[in-house]
């Protein structure tokens, strides 16, 4: 997944990360026929995983449907998606009050679909061989805003003597949000003297490359590249837990489970195309999440979705 191919929205047809083209085979919902035409989504790094999944299972049964997926960060994508310029916004936290504004003004009517579930992980340079498990506020320590802590051994005196050096989303990224949320306490907040970058495979290559390297993004991205890090468990207080299907479905990998989401636009569904493709990402959620290395849906979240979808077929007067 390079920045250069997503942030150009190019058509996805090279593999997934976490499952290649030959893994995918179609599922229910598959819609044949004469369908054609482009089908525009952006935003989240994290989710962008998830649908480029469901494009090539979707594409499998539509050839003439080309899909691109951006990778702008929640944020950018929420910019594009209310100003207009995309059909489906990707998301890997909730609209917010100034994106709702934003959609508001522009006529912009939308649903928000939960379509997986993720789990942020806490990665270290394979070599480390000290750091199994941190808690919450360790992590708090490390990134806060002004935090000077640059040595592991600042993390704990049972460290090592071992310069630390931190990778991780910028900005614009959900991911960037909902961690410095959970972790320190407010939406934004977070040191600035780390190498930030949009593209989480720049935060493995740092990680990887670093032997006091340090990093969080997406379980996805653990999972895809878990030959190269470390994954590190969390303690919020009630010892420590590492990330899983089970402890992310579960909400008992705490504080940092949280749930994936799209955004399609209600005039979207004007075109057949963008209908009968998020019809297809709604049918086929668990799929295409287990092929991209996500937390499926439990039943509860899977009747909130199929709901939600019905209440923007709805809105839509489809």
């Amino acid at each position: 997944m390079t920045p250069v191919a997503l942030m150009a929205a190019a058509l996805l047809t090279a593999s997934a990360c976490g499952g290649s083209s030959d893994d995918l085979s179609a599922g229910e919902g598959a819609v044949e026929g004469d369908l054609s035409g482009t089908i525009r989504v952006d935003g989240s790094s994290t989710v962008a995983p998830l649908s480029t999944a469901a494009a090539q299972l979707f594409q499998g049964e539509n050839p003439d449907v080309r899909v691109t997926v951006g990778t702008s960060g929640t944020g950018g994508g929420f910019e594009k998606f209310c100003a207009g310029e995309t059909d489906i916004s990707d998301a890997s936290r909730p609209i917010e009050s100034d994106e709702k504004a934003a959609c508001e003004k522009n006529g912009i009517q939308y649903e928000e679909l939960q379509i997986a579930n993720d789990g942020l992980s806490i990665v270290v340079n394979k070599d480390n061989d000290f750091a199994e498990c941190l808690t919450v506020a360790q992590l708090k320590k490390i990134w806060e805003p002004g935090s000077k802590v640059n040595n592991w051994n600042q993390v704990d005196s049972k460290f090592p003597d071992e310069k630390l050096e931190l990778f991780g989303p910028g900005t614009d990224s959900g991911t960037f949000d909902y961690f410095t949320e959970a972790v320190n306490g407010e939406e934004g907040a977070s040191r600035t003297d780390y190498s930030p970058s949009e593209d989480d495979n720049v935060t493995v290559q740092g990680v990887s490359g670093s032997r006091g390297g340090m990093g969080y993004f997406g379980l996805s991205y653990y999972e895809e590249n878990k030959d190269e890090l470390k994954l590190v468990k969390v303690d919020d207080g009630d010892g420590c837990v590492a990330p899983t299907t089970k402890t992310v479905q579960n909400g008992s990998y705490k504080p940092l489970s949280r749930p994936l989401f799209i955004y399609p636009k209600a005039s979207s569904l004007d075109k057949s195309e963008v209908e009968a493709f998020v019809e297809y990402y709604v049918q086929n959620s668990a799929e295409i999440a287990e092929k991209a290395q996500f937390v499926p849906l439990n039943q509860e979240q899977q009747t909130e979705l199929d709901k939600n979808w019905d209440n923007l077929r709805e809105q839509h007067g489809a």
